[in-house]
């Protein structure tokens, strides 16, 4: 597989690489990991010259380097960014002191949008986020606002990023049912460290026909084979924001990294893997401090995982999700199948049922 092995994003005409770039290091300025504009630049154009198409960032990134650094380098290249699909988002307020500056009202988000234009050297998005929930704003203002942005030409296509299910259900289901512009993707945390996303949005998400589009695919960098449990990390621009991974995490640190020496790929090439075999449209965003950092990334395309291999990362990782999802698994199967086998799914036989014959 390459990065020219397109898929179509959600229920949409919008056709994107299997991997998306993610532009958060982009910049030197504060809130990044340290990616000068000069090496930016250079993982930018590696990632566009192998096929990637799909370029992601957001408006408070680096302080708006980030979008910036993409404009001048489309903006210095006539005809590229055409064949790009550009994605960034709105919610952070750029603009200490004025409580209209951020949010997801229909003034801060066309203001939003018009600096984020400006700074990316363009005159319309392929994708625009909501970057997380605005609970002081209805969901309804939201979607007319990025409707009428969508009729307008300046956006094509809506996506939601950390966004509760419930909220996202809702605020599809109004468009849909009000004419609007739908939400075709939603960007969320998932990592082989990170799958309570399975609960809710995940299915949600399947059910829908909206591409599920994960950040942070290795968890810090967690998963990327750099951390041995009881072995200090140099080369990580994060670990002294978040930290060294739990004990419980080493444990899914060391299945994964079982799996990558049988495979004969390094750690991050399994766990990217792992995240384009989950169920539905999956496009993992990666990032890079390095360009070498795309390169090794990459490599994932190339590794395709046995279902054995996928079931002991499954039962490495398996996450404790939230009430009821217990409630909606293997019980509910038991329950409604009585030991019969389901599409594919068998179940057991509730015990009180085996241990009498008599119905009433």
């Amino acid at each position: 597989m390459s990065l020219a092995h397109y898929v179509t994003l959600g229920r949409s005409g919008l056709r994107v690489s299997p991997f998306a770039l993610g532009a958060m290091t982009f910049g030197n300025d504060p809130g990044g990991a340290g990616t000068s504009v000069e090496e930016s630049e250079r993982i930018l154009e590696t990632y566009l010259d192998l096929g990637g198409n799909f370029v992601d960032t957001a408006n408070f990134y680096t302080n708006g380097h980030s979008e910036k650094i993409l404009g001048d380098w489309f903006a210095a290249r006539p005809g590229r960014r055409e064949h790009v699909v550009l994605a960034s988002k709105f919610f952070t307020n750029m603009h200490p002191g004025d409580p209209n500056g951020g949010g997801a009202g229909r003034s801060s988000i066309r203001a939003q949008l018009r600096e984020t234009l400006r700074r990316l050297n363009t005159d319309y998005l392929d994708v625009y986020w909501m970057h997380n929930l605005d609970r002081h704003t209805p969901i309804e203002e939201t979607m007319s606002t990025l409707d009428d942005l969508v009729r307008a030409g300046t956006i094509r296509y809506v996506g939601f990023s950390n966004t509760p299910a419930w909220v996202t259900a809702r605020a599809q289901t109004t468009a849909l049912l009000r004419g609007w512009a739908p939400l075709i993707a939603l960007q969320v945390e998932y990592s082989l460290l990170a799958r309570t996303v399975e609960g809710e949005l995940a299915p949600l998400a399947q059910d829908t026909g909206m591409a599920l589009v994960p950040w942070s695919p290795l968890k810090n960098g967690f998963l990327s084979g750099k951390y041995r449990r009881g072995s200090a990390v140099t080369d990580s621009a994060r670990a002294e924001f978040v930290g060294g991974p739990s004990d419980d995490e080493f444990r899914v640190i060391e299945a994964v990294a079982d799996v990558a020496a049988e495979a004969g790929v390094s750690s991050a090439a399994v766990s990217l893997a792992w995240l384009r075999s989950r169920p539905g449209t999956v496009v993992p965003i990666i990032g890079a401090r390095r360009l070498e950092h795309l390169t090794a990334n990459l490599a994932a395309l190339d590794v395709t995982l046995t279902d054995a291999q996928i079931a002991r990362l499954d039962d490495a990782s398996a996450p404790a999700l939230s009430y009821p999802a217990a409630l909606n698994g293997d019980m509910a199967t038991m329950l409604q199948f009585a030991g019969t086998t389901v599409d594919g799914r068998q179940s057991t036989v509730y015990p009180p049922l085996l241990a009498s014959d008599v119905r009433y």
